[in-house]
């Protein structure tokens, strides 16, 4: 088992920045792959990033891609999201994840952190 705690939200401005933080309680094979989703009312939720934490490989969504940077630090067992140039529709309960996987591709999300909620106010 894994629990996933998610810290760092909050609101801001379009054009600022916000660092969300998720901590892992243990390292095991269920954090071999760790993401990021987001949920915003009324849409499904959405994988915005996934790192495979043993060669540091990442997939970034369209959406956020040049814009948030997924960071780890496994001494800790934390992920991070840095969000720069925040816009409005970046306006959701964002996620932390995290599952088994042989490689980047193959991630299997499978554990879930609360959920913080970032607000982007125009």
């Amino acid at each position: 088992q894994v629990q996933l705690a998610e810290s760092g939200g909050g609101s801001v401005q379009a054009g600022g920045s916000l660092r969300l933080s998720c901590q892992a309680s243990v390292r095991s094979d269920s954090t071999e792959c760790m993401g990021w989703f987001r949920q915003a009312p009324g849409l499904e939720r959405e994988e915005i990033v996934r790192l495979y934490t043993a060669d540091g490989a990442r997939y970034y969504a369209d959406s956020v891609e040049g814009r948030f940077t997924m960071t780890q630090d496994n001494a800790k067992l934390m992920v991070y999201l840095l969000m720069f140039s925040l816009l409005p529709e970046d306006t959701a309960v964002y996620y932390c994840a995290s599952g088994p996987g042989a490689w980047v591709g193959d991630c299997k999300f499978a554990y879930w952190g609360q959920g913080t909620q970032v607000n982007v106010s125009s």
